[in-house]
């Protein structure tokens, strides 16, 4: 290291104003603070000092993600094998899942980090380290048998118009993950559903007798409540899904690293449960309601999915711990957070029973609450400001 060191050294007056490569001084300086931690963070003007700055920060969450894209990768191993009658290895699982999964996440951070290059090169500005966690979060929420050129398009899509429009990272108004996605869902439909889509190589080969491909939400959607699968399958991640969202137990681990660490707002995370689950229960005290209208079986069969099973399906927990915590896009005052989550929990239940033509709700009502995080804000501090007015006038 301390060769590489001096060699980043020697070059370094290359890069400076007046060198011969000065234009390429934003390259230059991404490449050198993603070996070397800089030895200043701030340089002007009055700072809270702490021991975390944006990089560390970033590397803490893409940390946190580990889990989860190590389970994706067994996952989706595990589910092609199963799908033509083999019993494979935890290794052979493994290496058949980084073959497939790997090149989506390698697409997914050339895209991002070219756009971020060349941005910065255009401004003028350092290279952020904001997309080191998205660049992750896009593979995760995709099928594995998603398309390369629709990663790269997905991607290109939310860093042009979801972070560059507005200004780079910490400008966003809406977390540039979730707008791959969106843009992925309702762009390319028919690779983000159907029961061929979540596992990769059924396109290719007929599944065995007995296998399906259907998501759990897929097989809520078309009616087959009987079919989805248990509490402990749906806690553990052994079904067809995004590559990074099936399994709970490693999303919650994931949030537990980011809670210790002060990375993961723990307001937004439980306050989001809290409305899952509320609108759970409210839905199942409406369900009998509903009971003698045959044509809404389908709606009646959500009404009824038990709220702690609604919090098992689909991607809603991997969306309240990595992309609803998001510092940049979701609420900033504490009050705040607990508003926001909670209206999260409520909207992404709601969403999914209402219009189960979208049964991902949560990425639409994140989606939803990016638009009005700075309104809750603002709203919670004028209220601060109107509580201690009445203070002063009592006082006085």
């Amino acid at each position: 290291m301390k060769s590489l060191r001096n060699y980043i050294d020697k070059i370094k007056p290359q890069f400076k104003k007046g060198g011969k490569f000065e234009k390429l001084h934003s390259t230059f300086d991404a490449f050198e603070t993603f070996l070397f931690v800089p030895d200043k963070v701030t340089y002007k003007g009055a700072h809270i000092r702490d021991a975390i700055d944006m990089k560390r920060t970033m590397s803490v969450v893409v940390f946190a993600l580990l889990p989860a894209l190590l389970f994706g990768m067994f996952n989706a191993g595990y589910l092609y094998h199963l799908s033509i009658g083999e019993t494979a290895s935890l290794w052979k699982n493994l290496l058949y899942g980084a073959t497939e999964i790997m090149p989506i996440v390698a697409v997914s951070y050339i895209t991002g980090l070219a756009i971020e290059f060349i941005f910065a090169q255009y401004r003028g500005h350092e290279v952020n380290e904001g997309f080191l966690v998205s660049g992750m979060l896009i593979p995760l929420i995709l099928p594995v048998s998603i398309p390369l050129w629709m990663v790269a398009v997905s991607t290109a899509f939310a860093v042009v118009l979801g972070k560059e429009a507005f200004g780079g990272t910490g400008m966003n108004i809406f977390n540039p993950a979730l707008l791959a996605r969106a843009f992925v869902f309702f762009a390319y439909p028919a690779s983000m559903s159907g029961d061929k889509v979540w596992v990769n190589g059924l396109l290719e080969k007929a599944p065995i007798d007995g296998f399906s491909g259907a998501t759990p939400l897929g097989l809520a959607m078309t009616g087959q409540i009987n079919n989805i699968p248990d509490m402990h399958t749906l806690f553990f991640g052994f079904f067809p899904g995004s590559i990074g969202e099936t399994s709970k137990l490693a999303i919650l681990i994931g949030a537990v690293i980011l809670i210790i660490t002060g990375i993961g707002s723990l307001r937004i995370m439980l306050s989001a449960l809290a409305g899952g689950l509320a609108m759970g229960f409210i839905f199942n005290l409406l369900a009998p309601a509903f009971a003698p209208i045959p044509e809404n079986q389908i709606l009646i069969n959500y009404f009824s999915i038990s709220p702690i099973m609604h919090l098992l399906m689909g991607g809603f927990l991997f969306g309240i711990v990595f992309m609803a915590t998001d510092p940049v896009s979701a609420s900033q005052t504490n009050t705040g957070k607990i508003i926001y989550g909670f209206l999260v929990g409520i909207f992404s239940v709601m969403i999914r029973v209402f219009n189960p033509a979208y049964p991902e709700g949560v990425m639409l009502a994140i989606l939803l609450m990016n638009t009005f995080a700075p309104l809750i804000d603002h709203y919670v501090v004028q209220a601060n400001i109107s509580k201690r007015l009445k203070r002063i006038n009592i006082t006085k």
